[in-house]
């Protein structure tokens, strides 16, 4: 199984103030399919990606698992006695 980095560190990351003066070519990259980031201080601010990018799937979490473990039928039920019985006060 494989773990999805993050992806804004794979591209190309630019400085607002180095942006602002190539803008017009950094357009035209992400237009051929190289999206890129703009940062302020280092901190990630803006992804610019062509209109027709392919949006990423959002990862899935809940169910990541499904089909690969199995869940007895009785799982609700396994220890029901004993807890019954803590309940109660009888150990």
């Amino acid at each position: 199984m494989t773990f999805e980095s993050n992806p804004l560190r794979s591209m190309k990351t630019y400085d607002i103030r180095v942006a602002r003066t190539r803008l017009t070519r950094l357009i035209e990259q992400a237009a051929r399919g190289r999206p890129f980031v703009i940062a302020r201080a280092g901190k990630p601010m803006v992804k610019v990606v062509a209109p027709d990018a392919p949006i990423s799937a959002p990862r899935r979490r809940f169910g990541f698992m499904a089909g690969e473990i199995l869940v007895p039928d009785d799982f609700n039920t396994t220890g029901a006695d004993s807890i019954a019985s803590c309940r109660e006060g009888v150990a």
